[in-house]
């Protein structure tokens, strides 16, 4: 098979390293970066970090609102994806990338009329929150996929009720491979920050519902005004905000520049807890064994909070406390079952692509395309 990926931000890298390992086994890959993050700190250290290839394709879209930063991509993109011919593409999460990924490989077509596949990792996660632009992204995504790899049941059972469970395929979640191949690498990548704390709180935020909204933002620093050290690698939208006057950091928050996968693998492993509006943070925070508090309204990851390794306190600093004092939610002597499967998750994202493949031919015909 030749394939093409697409991917734009960091969550993106780590999910594709494992399934990219997988996939140059036996097959080619093209891998495009749409450039949504752009910097060092954020998109090239990754790479390195994870040991894949640089991208063969760097749109260096860079940052913009939704619109323009979409558009974008798709100009740039379907080009790319017509000079390269892949018999499938293939795409992660819930980013402006994806959104401009499918968009394109769902309209491509050919000169001699056939068109490439489209399959999409990550399948199925449903927030239930339509203000979300992510929300919107990964409907479309899998409404817009022939290939729904998802990595949870429940997953699942969201895509048999908005009728797509016969495209879907449970796999697990790719993130467990990366995760564990990044922890016996990592013992040695503590950013300095923290070395020698005994104990810290580990913050994440960039969400634009969060840093973009004064009274969000503002609510969730005093949460963050507590006796504990608190290390905050700061992302790029974050920083400008604060830079713009908007917030400021209580005392006991150290703000860090961003860091690279193995530098934040290290940093969760040993914090006290985890306080986070991403969500690949929260599922690292579960994987690590460590506690999650969720600053968001909602989560995709229902499995951890019914698990009791994550607690959704929206943007209020008194739920932050109660996190924080709950004995039983800080215990770390308590059951942690594997949600999200064994670590073998690329190996079945490719076995499914190559099921696909042989059933089908690649790439499809229009008829092929409207059939499948």
């Amino acid at each position: 098979m030749r394939i093409l990926t697409v991917v734009g931000a960091r969550p993106q890298f780590v999910k594709a390293a494992p399934v990219s390992r997988a996939l140059r086994v036996e097959h080619d890959e093209i891998l495009v970066h749409t450039g949504q993050h752009y910097d060092d700190a954020m998109s090239a250290s990754f790479f390195r970090d994870l040991e894949i290839p640089a991208p063969e394709v760097n749109l260096d879209v860079g940052s913009g609102t939704h619109g323009v930063m979409t558009g974008e991509m798709i100009r740039r993109l379907e080009p790319v994806m017509l000079d390269h011919a892949p018999d499938g593409v293939l795409v992660y999460g819930d980013t402006n990338t994806t959104l401009a990924a499918v968009v394109v490989a769902s309209k491509l077509a050919y000169p001699d009329g056939r068109r490439p596949w489209l399959a999409h990792v990550e399948a199925g996660l449903r927030s239930f929150n339509p203000r979300m632009p992510e929300e919107r992204n990964r409907i479309v995504a899998d409404h817009l996929a022939e290939i729904l790899l998802a990595p949870t049941g429940t997953a699942m059972a969201n895509l048999a009720r908005e009728g797509r469970g016969d495209h879907a395929e449970l796999v697990g979640d790719v993130m467990v491979d990366a995760h564990a191949w990044a922890a016996e690498r990592s013992q040695d990548r503590l950013p300095a920050a923290a070395r020698g704390l005994d104990r810290f709180l580990l913050l994440t935020m960039h969400r634009a519902e969060n840093v973009d909204d004064p009274a969000r933002f503002a609510a969730i620093l005093r949460g963050m005004d507590m006796d504990l050290p608190v290390v905050f690698p700061v992302h790029p939208r974050t920083r400008a905000v604060l830079a713009a006057g908007v917030g400021v950091l209580p005392s006991n928050v150290v703000p860090i520049a961003p860091v690279g996968y193995l530098e934040m693998v290290a940093l969760e492993a040993r914090a006290h807890a985890i306080a986070t509006d991403s969500g690949g943070v929260q599922k690292e925070a579960y994987l690590s064994g460590v506690p999650c508090i969720t600053l968001r309204s909602e989560t995709e990851w229902v499995e951890t909070v019914d698990a009791g390794w994550n607690r959704v306190v929206d943007a209020d600093p008194v739920a932050v406390s109660a996190a924080l004092a709950d004995n039983i939610f800080m215990s770390r002597d308590r059951p942690r079952p594997a949600l999200y499967g064994d670590g073998r998750t690329a190996d079945r994202i490719v076995a499914a692509l190559e099921r696909h493949h042989q059933r089908i031919g690649a790439p499809r015909t229009p008829q092929q395309a409207t059939a499948s």
